[in-house]
């Protein structure tokens, strides 16, 4: 299984490289990775930034350009050589090792996408992603359709429920406030 984990993305409202930003004195990226390491060490990292180097894991670039999420798994699954991926975003400093084996161990052949999700929200980019998909991927980005939620709905998928205790797991922090808020968790 490859594990990749997307560090692209413009931050605009965090407004500076959001996987670097630091909770507990450790960036966002380096949490994420302490929590894939029990699972897989064979780790990618999808970035057009040099910022990254430092943790010396492969370092993937876009295939496509400004393709947001999409592009990243497009670009995270050409350069794997597993049928199984695992495709994580850089945002997400509170998941664990739990969850994220729960999710490897949850998917299923049968389908191409695992994602958590329930009533309220799915979790695009905590999830399972097969190399069957590269080239719908691909369609989907020449096409310009880029909402992960429509590719996910028009693809083979299957979705893992949350448990209660758990959602506060999957909290993206995507500015400032979302910072603050988790540093009272």
């Amino acid at each position: 299984m490859q594990i990749s984990i997307l560090c692209g993305g413009k931050s605009s409202r965090m407004q500076s490289e959001k996987g670097l930003v630091l909770y507990q004195n450790k960036a966002f990226i380096e949490h994420i990775i302490d929590a894939v390491l029990p699972i897989s060490e064979n780790i990618q990292l999808v970035t057009n930034s040099i910022e990254y180097d430092y943790l010396g894991f492969k370092i993937v670039k876009d295939i496509v350009l400004e393709k947001g999420p999409l592009g990243g798994i497009y670009s995270a699954l050409v350069h794997s050589d597993f049928d199984d991926n695992l495709i994580l975003s850089c945002d997400i400093p509170l998941i664990s090792s739990q969850m994220i084996q729960l999710l490897v161990d949850t998917h299923t052949e049968n389908v191409d996408i695992s994602v958590f999700g329930n009533h309220e929200r799915i979790h695009p980019l905590i999830g399972m992603y097969s190399r069957n998909l590269i080239s719908v991927l691909k369609e989907a980005i020449d096409l310009n359709s880029l909402k992960m939620m429509d590719f996910i709905s028009k693809n083979k998928h299957q979705l893992i429920p949350i448990e209660e205790k758990n959602i506060k797991l999957f909290k993206n922090i995507n500015s400032v406030a979302d910072l603050k808020a988790i540093e009272l968790i």
